[in-house]
């Protein structure tokens, strides 16, 4: 009973560690209100009016007010509503959090059943919970890296749209709808929060808010200098989509250049935990000693410093931001 009980405790402090950490990796994402969430929803949803199945699905959802509310509390926290957002998941916070705890608690579960000590079911499950995080991350940098080379694309049909005599908020309206996800979502959305009455610079905020891209940043920075300082759009444009293709290169090249690094470090930080599965498997009493014996303990706890260590380092090397 008292192991129990010590397994739920040492769980329910490892959930807690895991969510601190999450919400911490963006304390500065506000919670949208209800409202707030109901008109996101109609600017994401009103890209294509065609659709009449949309537009129903839309407005009958909008009578459900208690999964409303439940949905607005659970992205309220800092950073889950807006990373999910990001990564285009067809998946709410709620749900979300509820696959976490299900995958968590399927990890002590295995414990009970299986000849894994049941001490280890906080560590399992921990690993089990982390992995709709580590999906999620893997999502959202995927989407933001194919946002930022579309970005070149994108600024020259827009230049080419202002050339034509189009305006801005028509030349939005071009991406969204001759370019490929995500930068055709993301000009659609707004487009029609500018359509829904929101200002430009307004709109074009809210879209640096979702997409945390360094080029589109000075983008809206150029729409807005250019809107109170005049001059030629069409020739910043320009301009900015060929510093954004020459920077590419850049890191193209810097990619190829630290390919090697990178491999390096996947093989030095997945061998420690291969040859332990290994010895697990070949002699189960032996391996156990590292769990079982107090010096075995703390041989454990060091090598998981020393691997996290290393897995830093690794990257502070290899990363270079062009």
């Amino acid at each position: 009973m008292i192991t129990l009980i010590i397994v739920i405790a040492v769980g329910v402090g490892i959930a807690a560690l895991i969510a601190g950490a999450w919400l911490m990796v963006d304390s500065e994402a506000g919670g949208p209100s209800l409202a707030e969430n109901r008109l996101d929803t109609l600017a994401k949803l009103r890209k294509d009016v065609d659709d009449p199945s949309q537009a129903s699905a839309l407005y009958a959802g909008g009578f459900d007010e208690g999964k409303d509310r439940l949905d607005a509390l659970l992205k309220s926290l800092p950073g889950m509503g807006l990373y999910l957002e990001q990564a285009d998941l067809n998946l709410n916070a709620g749900k979300f959090f509820g696959l976490v705890g299900g995958l968590f608690a399927a990890g002590i579960g295995i414990c009970f059943v299986t000849p894994i000590p049941i001490l280890l079911g906080p560590i399992l499950g921990a690993m089990l919970a982390s992995i709709p995080f580590l999906y999620v991350m893997f999502m959202r940098n995927r989407r933001m890296s194919k946002f930022g080379n579309q970005m070149p694309e994108a600024l020259e049909l827009l230049s080419r749209s202002l050339r034509a005599g189009h305006s801005l908020a028509a030349g939005f309206g071009l991406i969204a709808s001759e370019m490929r996800d995500p930068i055709r979502k993301e000009f659609a959305r707004c487009f029609e929060e500018q359509n829904l009455g929101i200002a430009l610079e307004e709109a074009l905020d809210d879209m640096t808010e979702r997409v945390p891209n360094m080029d589109l940043k000075f983008f809206a920075m150029a729409i807005i200098l250019q809107r109170e300082t005049g001059g030629d759009l069409a020739e910043i444009l320009d301009k900015i989509s060929h510093l954004v293709r020459e920077r590419l290169q850049i890191q193209g090249q810097v990619a190829a250049l630290t390919g090697e690094g990178r491999m390096s470090g996947i093989v030095l930080l997945a061998m420690p935990p291969t040859l332990f599965l290994t010895m697990l498997y070949l002699n189960y009493d032996y391996a156990m000693m590292l769990f079982t014996d107090p010096m075995g303990r703390k041989m454990m706890a060091g090598a998981l410093v020393m691997q996290l260590l290393g897995a830093v380092v690794i990257r502070k090397i290899i990363t270079i931001r062009v």
